[in-house]
This record gives C-alpha cells, structure tokens and sequence, in this order.
C-alpha cells in the first residue's frame, strides 16, 4: 500500500508565495509519475502540474510561470511552489501518485486560500 501525506497549504494574501508538499510512504517499488489537481467550489477539478518519474513536467496553462512542480526521489516527496498566486487559484490542492497503470493514488487534500 502506498500513502500519501500532504503538508503545506492554507490562508496567502494575493501575489504571496505558498509551498505544498506530498510525501509518499508505504510499499514503494520504484519512482511514480506524481502532481497536483485542484478544485474549487463549483467549478470542474483541474489538473495543475505534473512530473514524471525522469523529471519531465506539464503545466496548466492557468499556472504556468508561477507554479513549479518538483521532486527529492530520495524522500519520494513531490512539491508544488506556488508564486503570485491569486484569488482564483483558491481551492482544494490534491496530490496524485500513479502507481501502476490502473492504480492512482491520493492524498488527503489541502486547502489553498488566497485572499485579503
């Protein structure tokens, strides 16, 4: 079983800086493809970066130039730096690991909140 552990998150002012955290534990057997979807309320969930397992990464293009999605394969951690952020990018942060081709895993969720 693999589980993943969110940290980072919570209340920035408009134009600040927030940085997210997955670290994954458990069973691990080898490097997953990793990244980030988010939702806000009532609007469709967004996938807002991802990484490959070689480094290779894609980006929203809502995010992109603000956002940068890393990793420490070492600690099987993935980040997620956010920059400029602004109101709409207040929603729900979820990170994803693709364990195999018919297994994603999850993490628990985190709220980002950008406001005033």
């Amino acid at each position: 079983q693999v589980q993943l552990v969110e940290s980072g998150g919570g209340l920035v002012q408009p134009g600040g800086s927030l940085g997210l955290s997955c670290a994954a534990s458990g069973s691990i057997f080898r490097i997953y493809p990793m990244g980030w979807w988010r939702q806000a309320p009532g609007k469709q969930r967004e996938l807002v970066a991802g990484i490959t397992s070689g480094g290779s990464t894609n980006y929203a293009d809502s995010v992109k130039g603000r956002f940068t999605i890393s990793r420490d394969n070492g600690k099987n951690t993935v980040y997620l730096q956010m920059n400029s952020l602004k109101p709409e990018d207040t929603a729900v942060y979820s990170c994803y690991a693709d364990v195999n081709v018919m297994l994603r895993k999850w993490g628990q969720g985190t709220q980002v909140t950008v406001s005033s």
